[in-house]
């Protein structure tokens, strides 16, 4: 029998879930403070020397869309995509980020609902949310709020969001399936799931998925595609779309394993191609007249 706080990936590795999750709070909330200090943040280890991008969480936002917001917010982004630009939102509408970091995405979110719309920002790491809520001082945005929370426990009520987003968050999760859970129960009937998470195409080599600096970087609890969409299904959504908006090549993977304790050179090769950056849309059905 597994014990309860054991997560068996879809290569049959056990992971711990309180290992992990004190591994991601200790890693992000480090990354918090780096941010405040130096002015820098990388979600997926240490790379090799000054001047390095992460490969994953670089280049991900238009200059026009960040000009407005403190450097801090920038600076502290830790995604996998753009789900503020790529997503539907409008005026007037309650939005949701799932693991908001930083919050780039609550603060770019709120100014396109405006001031009728509101938007939440959930996180567990307290260095985070305090570098949040600084970010949304500066920026003077008054439609957003920080709840300090597990994505796995939504601290909001039945039917209340109208649009979920969530920036390469979920993938950290050792317990999807309740996060989706979560997700169809706080949406509003025909509510949207609109997220940018990194997934796998094929199998993983064992070796990642037994590295918990892996799973801290965004890929080795990466899900597969269709084992993606299932879950989704699973839960009761419908209209499921996943997109590719960034593939990792060779070179991007010897970046993301560098100082993770795996032989590059044996396992780049094995995963090229293989992980990208999804944006992921689903939606929660209307209902029944």
């Amino acid at each position: 029998m597994r014990l309860k706080n054991e997560y068996k990936t879809s290569n049959e590795v056990s992971v711990s879930n309180e290992d992990i999750k004190g591994v991601v709070k200790k890693k992000y909330g480090q990354i918090a403070l780096n941010v405040v200090m130096e002015g820098s943040s990388s979600c997926c280890g240490t790379l090799p020397g000054k001047g390095k991008k992460d490969p994953i969480t670089s280049n991900l936002y238009e200059a026009d869309e960040v000009v407005e917001l403190p450097s801090e917010a920038v600076s502290a982004s830790l995604g996998c995509g753009n789900p503020t630009a790529l997503a539907q939102l409008n005026p007037g509408e309650t939005v949701l980020d799932l693991g908001s970091g930083g919050g780039i995405d609550v603060l770019l979110s709120a100014k396109r609902v405006g001031p009728t719309g509101k938007v939440y920002g959930l996180d567990m790491t307290d260095e985070m949310l305090e570098l949040a809520r600084e970010n949304q001082q500066k920026a003077g945005i008054e439609n957003a709020e920080f709840l300090k929370a597990e994505i796995e426990n939504i601290p909001l009520p039945d039917n209340f969001v109208d649009v979920i987003i969530s920036n390469c968050v979920i993938n950290l999760s050792v317990d999807k399936d309740r996060v989706l859970a979560e997700a169809f129960r706080v949406l509003k009937p025909g509510g949207r799931l609109a997220v940018s998470d990194v997934v796998v195409r094929g199998e993983m080599p064992h070796e990642l998925r037994r590295s918990v600096e892996l799973w801290v970087g965004c890929v080795a609890g990466a899900l597969g595609e269709n084992e993606y969409q299932s879950k989704l299904e699973k839960t009761g959504f419908v209209e499921i779309s996943l997109e590719p908006t960034r593939i990792f090549r060779i070179d991007d993977a010897r970046e993301f394993l560098t100082n993770t304790g795996i032989d590059v050179d044996t396992i780049a090769p094995q995963v090229d191609g293989k992980f990208m950056s999804d944006f992921i849309r689903a939606r929660k059905p209307a209902k029944r007249s």
